[in-house]
């Protein structure tokens, strides 16, 4: 079974940093989607950013600039880099992964923010940005 667990939230003033952290355990695949979601109250669930296994990443244009998903060398965690943050960004953040035998080359860059492509969650983390 396969487990997300996130860190990193807090409460910051609007212009400050947050980064999240996702890490990733148990019997997974090496070919994956994986992404950053959130929530904000009375919201629906939106994607903030999305990475694959080669690399490649998609966010979103509220956050572009602003917001960069890595992840480190082995793969076993995920990472979301927030800077200059705003009221706006207040939410519960979500790592989610999907995890391949093989995948399309381009097929996380098509399905990044669909919740339902994604069977793995995490239980959240929440951001408190004030202004």
């Amino acid at each position: 079974e396969v487990q997300l667990v996130e860190s990193g939230g807090g409460s910051v003033q609007s212009g400050g940093s947050l980064r999240l952290s996702c890490a990733v355990s148990g019997d997974t695949y090496s070919s994956y989607c994986m992404g950053w979601f959130r929530q904000a109250p009375g919201k629906e669930r939106e994607g903030v950013a999305g990475i694959d296994d080669d690399g490649r990443t998609s966010v979103t244009d509220s956050v572009k600039g602003r917001f960069i998903i890595s992840q480190d060398n082995d793969k076993s965690t995920l990472y979301l880099q927030m800077h200059t943050l705003k009221p706006e960004d207040t939410a519960m953040y979500y790592c989610a992964a999907v995890f391949f035998r093989s995948r399309a080359y381009d097929y996380c860059s098509a399905i990044w923010n669909d919740t339902e492509e994604y069977n793995y969650w995490g239980q959240g983390t929440q951001v408190t940005v004030s202004s």
